[in-house]
């Protein structure tokens, strides 16, 4: 494993976060979750206590470029992308539609929220697994 390369990745992946869900899907994302229906003030002032989550995402992605990396030094013959894909399909999609069904998301927001959940993951898993096989 190459830490330049987890950490190249690991960057990669939360930047990417907050393209999609900032600039992307920002604006769908805080509809789904009742941002929008908060005054300016109260939107910046539950913005100001997010950086500690900001931080867990980042260490939580981390852990999860570390596991890829270890799914890919450990097995031959399949692409990074390969891995990346069959790791999405079989852990982070599933887990995902189970948050979205049975976390409390309003029945009309669930088909958007679990596209932009996936879709997302898809685009990160993918941007790592480029960056590790790479290295």
């Amino acid at each position: 494993m190459n830490i330049l390369a987890i950490g190249l990745a690991s960057v990669a992946q939360f930047i990417l976060g907050m393209i999609w869900y900032g600039g992307l899907f920002g604006k769908l994302w805080g509809t789904i979750h009742g941002f929008d229906q908060y005054s300016k003030e109260e939107q910046q002032a539950m913005m100001a206590k997010m950086p500690p989550y900001y931080a867990l995402q980042f260490v939580v992605t981390v852990v999860t470029t570390v596991v890829l990396a270890v799914l890919i030094s450990h097995t031959q013959g399949y692409s990074a992308y390969v891995l990346a894909l069959l790791v999405w399909i079989g852990f982070v999609v599933p887990t995902q539609v189970a948050d979205v069904i049975f976390g409390g998301t309003q029945p009309r927001w669930m088909l958007q929220k679990m596209a932009i959940m996936a879709g997302g993951s898809l685009l990160f898993l993918m941007a790592a697994a480029g960056i590790l096989q790479a290295f």
